[in-house]
């Protein structure tokens, strides 16, 4: 079972998806976005410096992640940038009165298989509030027995699996850092199973 210090450290997939968001950069500039699980605010640092207006999140009862990323903003030049305490499968008052976001973003939030539903429950209530939003995510292979597919179909959500060389991911060295390393990341973007897609 992960430690709540594991939201301290930055890891493999948040670079994937740091590269993800640098790649799509133009796309950005005034997207509204919410980084779940933030840790060290990686994705959504990156998508804040290209334009986009970013709110990162992290769970309410881990206070040492959320100061993890109020300190991340502040290192970035950032401190604008809200940050607030949301439980993956909980209503909070937070959760409740978030604007509509366009992005939802999650790197290694699908790490424990006891957090898949809960996870998939807020991203869904946020896709309820915004149709055409998407999911982007990436994860580490763990195990090959994990699997989301039926949470995906019991939420009615769609997933599209996004090639890692189809953004310039696919090597062990990203953006001078040794993440990803030979880890086998993968990344995909969900969305309600009846939205256009875009």
């Amino acid at each position: 079972v992960p430690q709540p210090q594991y939201g301290l450290y930055a890891w493999p997939s948040a670079v994937v998806l740091a590269q993800y968001l640098w790649f799509h950069r133009a796309a950005l500039p005034g997207r509204r976005v919410l980084e779940l699980g933030a840790g060290v605010s990686l994705p959504g640092l990156v998508a804040a410096k290209c334009g986009a207006e970013v709110t990162l999140s992290d769970s309410e009862e881990l206070p040492q992640c959320l100061e993890n990323c109020r300190r991340s903003c502040l290192m970035n030049n950032l401190p604008h940038v809200p940050v607030i305490g949301l439980t993956w499968g909980r209503v909070s008052p937070e959760l409740l009165s978030l604007a509509p976001v366009d992005i939802i973003l999650g790197s290694d939030v699908f790490f424990d298989p006891k957090d898949f539903e809960d996870i998939l429950t807020t991203v869904y209530y946020l896709m309820e509030k915004n149709p055409h939003a998407q999911f982007w995510t990436t994860y580490q292979v763990r195990s090959a027995d994990w699997s989301i597919e039926a949470l995906l179909c019991k939420w009615k959500l769609k997933n599209i699996h996004v090639p890692l060389q189809s953004f310039n991911a696919d090597k062990e060295h990203l953006a001078g850092s040794s993440l990803p390393g030979r880890h086998t990341i993968e990344m995909m973007i969900i969305s309600l199973a009846n939205s256009d897609g875009t």
